[in-house]
Parts: structure tokens; C-alpha cells; sequence
């Protein structure tokens, strides 16, 4: 047993993260389970709620307007998606969406209505229709998480653990049997048969990103090493317009400013969406962004008109209007200078419909999961939507499976990591991590330069193992020094996964584009792969490694 504290904690289910996803499944957990075997949910951040929901603007898709109908939405999902959505299960995300947005304004939400009681519905970037309901304005994800997280703190039979860092799933003979974990007072198993994954993406991996600094991919790596299969992971979408202000992560300027009018402006002050897309300012995400991209690696800043938004919606963007005022911007004066940052991915743990992954045991929903409504290129705020109705289906499937008990097995120790004295050097592993990514593995990319990236990744891997080392005993570092360098190994291992992916796609689709393939591939097909399908770097060496970082 390890000499530093160390705690068994037997639990019914763990559920590991606390944005939507994960909130909306261990609400409902709790019909299915007793007080007396709680839902334990574990968060890395110190109060809940945390992960990228809480900064979401834009708001929640559903086809509950006039006219409007599931059907058109899960067309819409699939038209975006650049012909890799799977369409049954976008109708599925439409059908249920549209019901349980239904019963989030039945229950008195507070969503944003119009005199008579009826939501007011926004229309963003490629979809048909004005069906996206909003809270709070530009609030929609802080507001519906405060909501739901004030519902998890009250309910007697979810257990919150804040603070704790999931570091490993332990898996013996293909079945999850329990979560480590680093806990403000020490370490701790988390003994279960039941781990649900909702740790959201992994926009911090990215040297420039709309996401918190938690969305380091700690879900999808945990699953990785598990053995689970992933899929679509080269699928980042950069979202087009965010504040090109000197801040980390990047504010973000929802793209509900373009659906009520805001105006994309070169360094002339002249329009070229038009030029570039039918669509315009309303084209898919991806288009838009690499046409400002494009601008801004010439050398030319591209700026955002949100005047004709804000006259139209006055009242419509706190959040924006914050944000600028936060950067010293008047938008109400003048355009505001923008670039794209990464924002979402539509990879992940590949699930069924039930949000089941391949490992006996484990699930996955939100951002974490692959359940292939995403695609290639994400339909604007089906991410919220997609953690609603995928949340509740892998709850349902949790309490309905039947597992056999645990057998006895070894319990996991933890692993030997390095405290203050490796602060440095984790901090360069970090830096220059994300930095590779964001170069590499952006808006545009090459066979070249994404291997050249795979081997600095794979150096910087090497050099990370400087500070840990799996040894009987353990290790007495503090929580704080753990989450870093977990984090740190999490990015690293995401990023290395990005590559692997995209070096694998030879075409551009979506929001994948390689200027060496810059044709899309009719044949071309999703891609699986296992983290034993990652290939390393054996020429990297702890001296090397170590020599080109500090």
C-alpha cells in the first residue's frame, strides 16, 4: 500500500466532469438510484460548475418554432458536417432536443421569451431557420449550468468531490474498475463499475483557444489509455471570431452577432464574406475561418462590425459588450479586431446511441464523445443540445445495464511526480506543446510540418518523464503539482493524437484542411484508431529531449 494517504472509496457510479454534460447525467442518475448509493461526480476545478459550458454565448439549437421542424434541423446537422454525420443519430439529436428544450421551458427555465411567454429564437450559421434559444442574451451556457448546478448541490444522493484530478481509469480484463484520483487531502480510488466521462474538449492543448484552461482533453485521453477507440479526432473547429486581444484563453464573439447582422471588415473596411461563400458572414464555421486565417497570416488584421447587431439587439450581448469593455473596445464606436481560435472538437471517444464506448464499463457524452452528430464541422449550438439528450441517454443506460460484480484486483498506486523542482521545466513542456499544436495542427496543414510536429511531441513526452516515474510508495506531491502535470501530460498526449489523425487524412473536409490535399476525397472514410495505432517517435531520447526544451 502507498505510504502517502491514500483512501478506497466505493462508489455506484463516478461521473468525471461538471459543464453540461455531466450535470445533466448525474441529475439524471439520481431517478434511478437511492440516497443510500449516491452519484459521485468529480471535478477538477474548485466549485461547480466548470469546463467550457459556462462559456457558451451562442445558445441551444432545437426546432421549436413555427414551421420548423426535426427534420429540417438533422438536415441541416448533416449538410454542415461535410458528409460525415451519421444521420440517424442527428435525428435523434433533433427529435429529442427539440422535446427536452420543451421541457427545460416548461420547468420555468429561465430562458430568454418575448411578452406572451414564448422563447425568442435566434438564427446562426447554416441552419435554415431561427431556432436557437437563448438565456441571458449571449449567457445561454452560464445561465442554464448555474441553474443546473444549484440542482446538484441540493440533491442528496449526488456526492460532489471538487478539486480532484482524475489522473487514470484502472482497467482489468477489458472492464473499468475504478477511478484514481488526486484529491486536495491526497490520493483516492474511486472503486466502481459504472465511470461516465464528461470532461468536455480540448481547446487548452492549443496555444490559442476560446476554452477555459481546464479543457486540456483529460476524458479523452483517460479513455485512450484505457483502450477505448476514438474517432474524428482531426476534427478541431476553430471558432472564426474571437477578440484578437493579448488574453488565454481568447474572448470569444458568439456568432449570434453575425446571425442578427454584425459585418466582417478587412483592413479597408470593405466586406469579403461575399466573395468567399454564398453565404457570406452566415457560411460554415470553417469557411469563415479561414478566410480571416488567411487575412491575418498576409499580415492584415480583419475586424468585426457589431454595430448592426447591437442596433438590432440592444440588449442582446452583455457578455460581448463585457468583454470588450474588459479590452479598453468600444464596439458601439468602432469595429473590433478579431481571429480565430480552437473552440470545439467534434472527435472523441467513439459511443453508441446509449453513449457506450468499447471498454466494459465506460461511458462518454458532451464534447468528450464521438457519437458522430458532429461530423467533420459542428452545426452551430448543437453542442449544448448534444450534451442535453446525450447526458440523459447515457444516464438512462447506466441504471438500466446490468454488470457483474467486481472481482478482487490489485489497486492502482500512485504514480511518483515530481514537485517545485520540475516547475520549469513543466511549464516549457507546456508552452511549447501547445505552441506545437496550434502551429501544426490549425486553421491549415501540411504533411511536413504536422511531422515535424509528431517528433517534437514525442521529445516533449520523453523530456515529461523526467518527472514521474511509477514506483511502489507513491508520492507525497501536493494536488496542485499533480493537476499540473497531469494536465501537462494530457495536452501532450491530445495533441499527439491530433497529429496522428491528421497526418492520416490525405483530403480536406470540414474543418480539417491540408494544403498538400486540399481536394476532398469522395472515397475517403471516418477514421478509428486505438492508442496502440500511435506511432512513436524511437529516435527521441531523454538527452535530446530535455537539451532542445530548456
Amino acid at each position: 500500500m502507498s505510504a502517502v494517504p491514500y483512501t478506497v472509496r466505493n462508489a455506484e457510479v463516478v461521473v468525471i466532469g461538471s459543464g453540461l454534460a455531466g450535470l445533466t447525467t448525474a441529475l439524471n442518475l439520481i431517478h434511478h438510484h437511492s440516497p443510500a448509493a449516491p452519484v459521485t461526480l468529480l471535478t477538477k476545478t474548485a466549485d461547480l460548475p466548470g469546463g467550457s459550458s459556462p462559456y457558451a454565448q451562442g445558445g441551444i439549437a432545437a426546432a421549436i418554432g413555427p414551421g420548423d421542424r426535426p427534420e429540417d434541423h438533422a438536415a441541416d446537422t448533416v449538410s454542415a458536417g461535410a458528409g460525415f454525420v451519421d444521420a440517424a443519430r442527428a435525428q435523434v439529436l433533433a427529435q429529442e432536443g427539440a422535446e427536452r428544450v420543451r421541457a427545460l421551458l416548461d420547468a420555468g427555465l429561465p430562458f430568454d421569451r418575448d411578452a406572451d411567454g414564448a422563447p425568442l429564437l435566434g438564427r446562426e450559421a447554416a441552419h435554415g431557420a431561427a431556432r436557437i434559444v437563448h438565456a441571458g442574451g449571449d449567457a445561454t451556457g452560464r445561465t442554464l449550468v448555474a441553474a443546473l448546478a444549484d440542482q446538484v448541490r441540493a440533491a442528496p444522493s449526488i456526492r460532489v468531490e471538487t478539486n480532484a484530478f482524475a489522473v487514470d481509469l484502472a482497467v482489468r480484463g477489458g472492464r473499468v474498475c475504478g477511478v484514481l484520483a488526486r484529491h486536495p487531502d491526497g490520493w483516492v480510488f474511486h472503486r466502481t463499475a459504472r465511470v461516465v466521462l464528461a470532461t468536455g474538449g480540448i481547446g487548452a492543448a492549443f496555444a490559442r483557444t476560446t476554452n477555459p484552461a481546464e479543457a486540456t482533453g483529460d476524458g479523452l485521453v483517460l479513455a485512450a489509455r484505457a483502450g477505448a477507440t476514438l474517432a474524428d479526432v482531426e476534427f478541431v473547429q476553430f471558432h472564426p471570431t474571437a477578440l484578437a486581444v493579448d488574453a488565454d484563453p481568447a474572448p470569444l464573439l458568439t456568432e449570434a452577432l453575425r446571425g442578427a447582422g454584425a459585418l466582417l471588415l478587412d483592413r479597408h473596411g470593405e466586406r469579403f464574406m461575399a466573395h468567399e461563400h454564398p453565404l457570406a458572414e452566415l457560411a460554415p464555421r470553417d469557411v469563415v475561418a479561414r478566410a480571416i486565417g488567411a487575412r491575418i497570416a498576409a499580415g492584415e488584421p480583419v475586424y468585426l462590425d457589431l454595430r448592426p447587431a447591437l442596433a438590432a439587439k440592444p440588449e442582446g450581448f452583455p457578455t460581448v459588450l463585457a468583454l470588450c469593455a474588459e479590452h479598453g473596445l468600444d464596439p458601439w464606436t468602432d469595429p473590433v479586431p478579431v481571429a480565430p481560435a480552437a473552440h470545439y472538437h467534434m472527435g472523441g471517444v467513439v459511443t453508441d446511441l446509449s453513449g457506450r464506448t468499447n471498454v466494459e464499463g465506460l461511458w462518454a457524452c458532451g464534447e468528450t464523445a464521438c457519437t458522430g452528430v458532429h461530423g467533420a464541422n459542428r452545426l452551430a449550438s448543437n453542442s449544448l443540445l448534444e450534451a442535453l439528450v446525450f447526458g440523459a441517454r447515457v444516464a438512462r443506460d447506466v441504471a438500466e445495464r446490468s454488470l457483474p460484480t467486481l472481482a478482487p484486483f490489485a489497486l492502482p498506486q500512485p504514480p511518483a511526480i515530481a514537485g517545485g523542482a520540475g516547475a520549469a521545466l513543466l511549464n516549457a513542456i507546456t508552452a511549447d506543446s501547445r505552441a506545437t499544436l496550434y502551429q501544426a495542427a490549425g486553421l491549415v496543414r501540411d504533411g511536413a510540418t504536422l511531422r515535424s510536429a509528431r517528433q517534437r511531441l514525442d521529445r516533449l513526452a520523453v523530456a515529461l518523464d523526467r518527472l514521474r516515474g511509477d514506483v511502489g510508495g507513491g508520492c507525497a506531491a501536493d494536488a496542485e503539482s499533480v493537476r499540473r502535470w497531469g494536465e501537462a501530460r494530457n495536452r501532450l498526449l491530445v495533441g499527439r493524437l491530433v497529429v496522428h489523425a491528421a497526418l492520416a487524412r490525405t483530403e480536406s473536409r470540414g474543418a480539417h484542411f491540408r494544403s498538400d490535399f486540399p481536394l476532398e476525397d469522395p472515397a475517403a472514410q471516418r477514421h478509428r484508431f486505438t492508442l496502440n495505432d500511435l506511432a512513436g517517435n524511437a529516435e527521441a531520447t531523454l538527452e535530446d529531449a530535455a537539451c532542445s526544451i530548456l
